[in-house]
């Protein structure tokens, strides 16, 4: 029924949803459908599918990159071996890219995902360029380096080749010892 379904339970329900079926598949009746609700429950929660797709993206944001940061800055703060650089490379380069490749999709076809990326990659950037200033690299070299990253990650992300994580480590090792020195 309309009350036991929350709009959250919607905005994960449609994330999976654009990850496993691409974004043509959020859409109200669809989505009603596979959860066995009427569609009257979305409209509940959402006042069009424009403002469902909204909360979609903002929640792919923070899933995949606020959830990302504060992780890093944890471990960041726990005191680990490992610089707040390498544990970022770890985490992204490990994780699914299925959502990824499915936002970006996405964002080819339609503006407002489009803007919302563009939101994300310099939210990422600025990031990564605060890391590498840290690391104690000048301002137009951590940006450049920033975007290099940025690249490589993406090549990555986006391509359908898979590394075995030992084989991986050495690639990031790589990787990390080629932008900070």
């Amino acid at each position: 029924t309309m009350d036991q379904l929350s709009a959250q339970d919607w905005i994960d329900f449609g994330l999976k949803t654009l990850a496993k079926n691409g974004f043509p598949a959020l859409k109200a009746e669809p989505l009603a459908r596979a959860l066995g609700v009427s569609r009257g429950s979305f409209y509940w929660h959402f006042a069009d599918i424009g403002a469902f797709h909204a909360a979609v993206l903002e929640r792919w944001r923070e899933v995949a990159t606020e959830q990302i940061i504060a992780g890093v800055e944890a471990a960041r703060a726990a005191g680990g071996d490992e610089s707040p650089l390498a544990v970022l490379l770890k985490v992204t380069f490990r994780s699914k890219h299925v959502l990824e490749k499915a936002v970006r999709s996405w964002a080819a076809n339609d503006a407002r995902a489009r803007a919302a990326v563009a939101a994300v990659d310099r939210r990422r950037l600025d990031y990564i360029e605060g890391l590498l200033t840290e690391a104690g690299l000048a301002g137009e070299v951590a940006r450049a380096r920033a975007q290099i990253l940025f690249w490589a990650f993406f090549g990555y992300a986006l391509s359908d080749q898979q590394i075995a994580q030992d084989k991986q480590q050495a690639v990031l090792d790589e990787l990390l010892r080629i932008v900070t020195r």
